[in-house]
């Protein structure tokens, strides 16, 4: 009996890079990658070389650990860096904070996310500085660890300056530093550095690499720069559930997107695209940019009915920002034709 499933919407859409399907690079590494047999729970060539890539990638020796999805990726590597009595400092909009369902104080038996304000989702030294030094006594959670977003959730990028500057901070205050990278490849192609440049050359301990957004079919690579936060780890995976048993498969489209840049190739796409859309929106009367563009998302303000009529044409997109206040996402996938068509909806629903 074979059964037919509609197998997608009626056009690309801008609600989330999830919605992207997998890149060409990243579905054939899995092709490849599915002959014969292999070991299990990551004891095969393609687990190897996957981390090996992103040691070559990162140009320093690191601990490699590959996870289904994002949550687990960030919860599990706070929770080796934190007791059960710190506390994690994050901005106000962390994923951590707003969309991981408790998973970082789970996973960690309890440690508290304090939460810092910040302009366009970056916290800055000074509100952490404040956050470690106003209480400590034995009765506060201890702060542990400083956790960042690259790119931030408003879309922003933390410069050189910034993360050197955080990470000097997070030094001095004897703090570890994660960052959430879960639109890494975005932030290196729009800020045009190599890797380590915002990485472990500024103090990052520990990266949480995106690979599902960048147009892998499911996983995350969790890159300890400071490899005595890895002791461990591995057991962690297991318990959480995060220990694939055909390993090869979450490692194998690493690869394909390793080998020869694809990775920053589709990220530089997908920055170009929602700079274009951000052009286009800036022409159409009744529209405010919430902050600038800087890699693959636009946040911008528009009219309510706006909003209801783009909706009913059959546009996703979110709307948490607040009233008014839409994200547009674009994707290794995303066409000029496809922010053109939305581009030209949006007139018709402000006109």
């Amino acid at each position: 009996m074979s059964t037919t499933i509609s197998a997608s919407l009626e056009r690309r859409q801008f609600a989330s890079d999830n919605y992207a399907g997998i890149t060409p690079e990243a579905w054939q590494a899995l092709a490849t990658a599915n002959h014969g047999h292999a070991p299990a729970y990551g004891d095969d060539a393609w687990t190897a070389r996957a981390a090996d890539m992103l040691r070559e990638l990162f140009e320093t020796d690191c601990e490699v650990f590959f996870t289904f999805n994002g949550t687990a990726a960030n919860s599990l590597a706070l929770a080796a860096l934190c007791q059960s009595y710190h506390s994690i400092l994050c901005h106000e909009l962390a994923h951590i904070e707003t969309d991981e369902c408790g998973a970082p104080e789970f996973f960690s038996n309890g440690t508290k996310l304090l939460l810092l304000p910040g302009e366009q989702g970056k916290i800055d030294p000074a509100a952490v500085e404040h956050a470690v030094k106003r209480r400590s006594d034995v009765h506060y959670p201890k702060p542990r660890v400083i956790s960042i977003t690259q790119s931030t959730e408003m879309g922003s990028l933390y410069s050189l300056d910034e993360l050197q500057c955080l990470g000097e901070t997070a030094q001095q205050l004897n703090l570890a530093l994660h960052m959430d990278g879960a639109r890494f490849s975005n932030a290196v192609a729009a800020l045009n550095v190599a890797p380590k440049e915002i990485t472990w050359k500024r103090g990052v301990d520990v990266l949480c690499f995106g690979g599902t957004k960048m147009g892998l079919p499911v996983g995350e690579a969790i890159v300890f720069f400071r490899k005595e936060f890895a002791a461990e780890f591995e057991y962690r995976c297991k318990q959480a559930g995060q220990l694939a048993s055909k390993m090869r498969f979450l490692a194998a489209p690493w690869i394909g997107m390793l080998e020869d840049g694809a990775w920053l190739r589709h990220a530089k796409h997908a920055n170009a695209c929602a700079a274009r859309l951000s052009v286009g929106l800036k022409q159409i009367a009744n529209i405010e940019l919430m902050a600038p563009t800087a890699a693959n998302a636009v946040f911008a303000v528009l009219p309510e009915t706006a909003i209801t009529t783009l909706k009913s044409k059959g546009w996703r997109f979110y709307t948490f920002i607040g009233s008014g206040g839409v994200r547009f996402m674009c994707s290794w996938d995303t066409t000029d034709e496809d922010v053109d068509t939305l581009l030209s909806d949006v007139r018709d629903a402000c006109g």
